[in-house]
């Protein structure tokens, strides 16, 4: 491990990490992983062997991901995510405390249909006009825009397509994602129900227990309906939305609905996944053209295509670090205590990926954290158990720091550009009392729920 080559690879993988956590000008995360990946090639760490096999661990996880980005930006045209939080307003019925929990469920849904970024980009744009709808006060607004976001990306760890990081990691193991369900959905709703929970005790005060109906706008409830919306502010800007095209609606929920359940079904068959994710998001994309006249150009021009950089680039990094020997030095350092039972199996590797998640992001530690478990020569009970633990650490522990994954750091982004200030002391101060709690309650309940089901 101590040689040149492992100094130099560890020494870019900080540097790179550095670049992602601060982001200077808004740089790109593709920016710096690529920048990193192609030092580790120059340095020989990795060669093109190893690339190859990289990339049929990275690319189909990526697409998948991809696709279903798509699916939800071709959803969003249509107006219903837009048409959903006007009506979680008047479901609440003037009570700040139902539209907190109609705010999370919405997140929530986001993520089990689509993916934890996709989430975060769609939702927190939706959120930040409610509370700015509402004209609440500075710490009325963060209850919403904070737990929304925090269960947003605590979401994607019942279903495995819900995360690039997941899905990355499932290649590593071998796994399916029926298998994945069974074992990690009631331990992870366990912990996401928990978070939820000490999230709403914790700004309980914060909440206002009666909010107005657009109160900017000044508009009477009546004028909203059902399956119309209007902008409560057309008055100024003689701007308002179309209503939903119902019908094409219910297409679109119909193939979403299909696609997310052919990833269950065909991946029991070993039919890769991103084959369903691809050719649900061209439907969509051709039935769109085809009956709204809309062409492809603006899902071209919002779809993140920069994931599938950052994410080859992330895993050549973390591979380099892997075939220099770090992992030797996780494995010496935990391999018989992970080994000696289910318990530590669960709550070692889990503590480790929150921590690893916290200091380097979600994704590359992920990808060590699997790789690092793969070669401790564990039975394959075992191993599955150390892995499942493994994304309860990277999907719900990393949620402490603000860099711990990039849903997060694409929150704060959108949060600066729309003059929302939570600095990192705010964002602590929660997270620390909250997280580390519903995380516990996670790994304790897939030791107890794993001892069931095997």
């Amino acid at each position: 491990m101590y040689n040149t080559e492992a100094t130099l690879t560890l020494t870019i993988f900080f540097i790179t990490i550095l670049f992602l956590v601060w982001r200077p000008r808004g740089l790109n995360e593709s920016i710096p992983a690529s920048v990193g990946a192609v030092a580790i090639l120059l340095l020989g760490a990795v060669n093109l062997i190893d690339i190859y096999n990289i990339l049929g661990i990275v690319t189909g996880a990526s697409i998948t991901i991809i696709s279903t980005i798509v699916m939800s930006i071709v959803l969003d045209s249509v107006n219903f995510f837009r048409w959903t939080a006007y009506n979680l307003i008047l479901k609440a019925k003037g009570s700040g405390i139902a539209l907190y929990w109609y705010v999370l469920l919405l997140c929530f849904l986001m993520t089990i249909f689509f993916n934890n970024d996709g989430s975060i980009l769609i939702t927190t744009p939706i959120i930040i006009e409610i509370v700015s709808l509402l004209n609440l006060k500075p710490h009325q607004k963060i209850p919403y825009l904070l737990s929304g976001a925090l269960i947003a990306t605590a979401a994607s760890a019942p279903v495995g397509v819900s995360n690039l990081a997941n899905l990355i990691a499932l290649k590593i193991v071998n796994l399916d994602l029926v298998t994945y369900a069974k074992i990690m959905f009631i331990p992870s709703m366990v912990g996401i129900v928990s978070t939820s929970l000490l999230l709403f005790i914790y700004f309980r005060k914060d909440i206002p227990k009666k909010i107005d109906y657009f109160p900017k706008a000044n508009i009477p409830i009546p004028i909203y309906r059902i399956k119309k919306m209007e902008h409560p502010l057309s008055h100024k800007n003689n701007n308002s939305y179309k209503s939903i095209d119902w019908t094409m609606f219910k297409i679109y929920m119909t193939i979403i609905v299909i696609v997310r359940g052919g990833f269950f079904v065909l991946s029991c068959y070993n039919i890769p996944i991103e084959i369903v994710a691809i050719l649900g998001a061209m439907v969509i994309i051709l039935l769109r053209w085809y009956r709204q006249g809309t062409g492809p150009y603006d899902v071209i021009k919002k779809t993140p295509w920069h994931v599938l950089i950052f994410a080859l680039g992330m895993y050549i990094i973390v591979y380099g670090l892997h075939v220099t020997g770090f992992t030797l030095l996780i494995i010496d350092g935990l391999r018989d205590a992970v080994a000696s039972n289910h318990y530590n199996a669960i709550l070692i590797i889990g503590l480790l990926l929150t921590v690893m998640s916290n200091l380097f992001n979600n994704l590359p530690s992920v990808m060590l954290g699997t790789l690092t478990i793969t070669k401790m020569g564990l039975d394959e009970h075992t191993l599955h158990l150390a892995y499942f633990a493994n994304i309860l650490g990277s999907d719900i522990g990393s949620l402490i720091m603000p860099m711990g994954t990039l849903a997060t750091l694409i929150w704060m982004f959108i949060l600066k550009e729309n003059k929302i200030h939570v600095s990192w002391r705010h964002y602590l101060s929660i997270t620390t009392i909250t997280i580390p709690i519903g995380l516990f309650v996670s790994l304790l309940v897939l030791y107890l729920w794993s001892a069931i089901i095997y």
